[in-house]
């Protein structure tokens, strides 16, 4: 049984299959090209029965129930290369995906199981991994600063630091949580944590199959926003940077915003003169596909790793607008098992591939998700000896405490 069967469905007024082309986005879709580029740049294009072009010529010749009866959806992981190469820009990823997933699912049975977990304790304790949500602040203790929680102290900040749940709970995850507190506190940043009364942003459950729970999270986060005063945002992540931006702004988000990584390389200057350790590493830099296509923040992670002395920045064959998802997102962080079943190649193992091609020493990402994602895949390629998983935050943490 799926979790719609728990949180309600979106309102009326919002966008649905029935009224889709009563929204300028829907009618755009009535000007697709049928060029099939979303399926070349799709990276599991080749295993899907329908993707993109396919589902917008059945939606067409009124054959769409055809598409929801093929389990292929889930093999898109909301990376956003098909909307980014779209020469209609046709707002695939945001639009069209999300409401096929979401009938599909009507006429599911039942959700693979990492997945209908996953989304499961995401609705019940507001974490995917289950967790309690009084242990969500429980790593400040180990950050080595001073770190302030809202809860505890109300004053106003310049900065409320989103963290999120992988970044809150994962071991990993903390390590990154960690470092960007020490990075924060030396550069006198003022900020403060929602600590535990913070939720997951619920971007994936948006793109993945639940709408009602995205709906039920960000009304929940939203009221807790209401309740301090701060002048911007900042989260860790990806996934929920771009909910903030596109979505949370429906129901009166409008802080100023930003993910950690532009918003340190706005600080450089500053920054600079305390990276004082080399490193001496050849580095690779992922682009995490809702950092790097959804919002184009391609230069500002590259300008904070060559900073770092030492540090020798190299590319892999993909990158930027052409990166390879990891795989992790719309729900495909929690469907290796499901892929695997079926054959499928990990989009992390293929990523993980071209990283160790460079002979760089040290695969740098900006999204907790890609931390557990690559350090799996070097296990599972045998390449953890040669190929190490860091945090841009991390890197930046180590050589300025050097």
């Amino acid at each position: 049984m799926g979790v719609s069967t728990i949180c309600p469905a979106p309102a009326p007024t919002a966008m649905t299959l029935e009224n889709l082309f009563e929204f300028p986005e829907g009618r755009r879709l009535l000007t697709c090209l049928q060029c099939g580029v979303c399926v070349g740049t799709c990276p599991y294009g080749d295993v899907m029965d329908f993707p993109p072009r396919r589902i917008i010529a059945m939606l067409r010749a009124g054959m769409i129930e055809k598409v929801f009866q093929s389990e292929s959806l889930l093999a898109c992981v909301a990376c956003y290369a098909c909307m980014a190469k779209c020469p209609r820009d046709i707002r695939l990823t945001e639009v069209l995906l999300p409401l096929m997933k979401e009938q599909a699912l009507l006429r599911m049975p039942e959700l693979p199981g990492e997945l209908q977990k996953a989304l499961q304790n995401t609705l019940r304790y507001g974490n995917p991994m289950g967790e309690s949500s009084r242990k969500r602040a429980a790593w400040v203790k180990t950050a080595g600063v001073p770190i302030r929680i809202f809860q505890e102290n109300p004053a106003p900040a310049d900065v409320l630091w989103f963290v999120e749940c992988y970044t809150s709970y994962y071991p990993r995850g903390q390590d990154c949580s960690r470092a960007t507190a020490r990075l924060f506190h030396a550069l006198g940043v003022d900020y403060a944590i929602l600590g535990n009364e913070e939720k997951c942003a619920g971007e994936c459950g948006r793109l993945t199959w639940e709408p009602g729970l995205f709906e039920t999270l960000m009304d929940y986060n939203m009221a807790v926003f209401q309740k301090y005063r701060f002048g911007r945002v900042v989260t860790s992540c990806p996934h929920a940077h771009n909910a903030f931006k596109n979505r949370y702004t429906s129901i009166g988000f409008g802080y100023e915003l930003d993910h950690t990584t532009p918003f340190l390389g706005r600080q450089l200057d500053r920054l600079r003169p305390l990276l004082k350790r080399r490193l001496d590493a050849k580095v690779t830099y992922h682009d995490s596909c809702c950092l790097g296509r959804q919002n184009e923040f391609y230069d500002a992670p590259r300008e904070l790793l060559r900073a770092i002395p030492g540090v020798k920045l190299v590319e892999m064959t993909h990158n930027r607008v052409n990166s390879i998802c990891c795989g992790g997102g719309g729900g495909g962080m929690w469907l290796d098992t499901y892929f695997k079943s079926r054959g499928m190649e990990r989009l992390s193992e293929r990523r993980v591939k071209e990283a160790a091609a460079t002979g760089a020493d040290v695969l740098a990402v900006s999204c907790p998700y890609e931390i557990s994602r690559f350090e799996d895949a070097l296990k599972v390629l045998g390449f953890e000896k040669q190929l190490r998983v860091r945090d841009v935050t991390e890197l930046l943490a180590e050589s300025m405490e050097g």
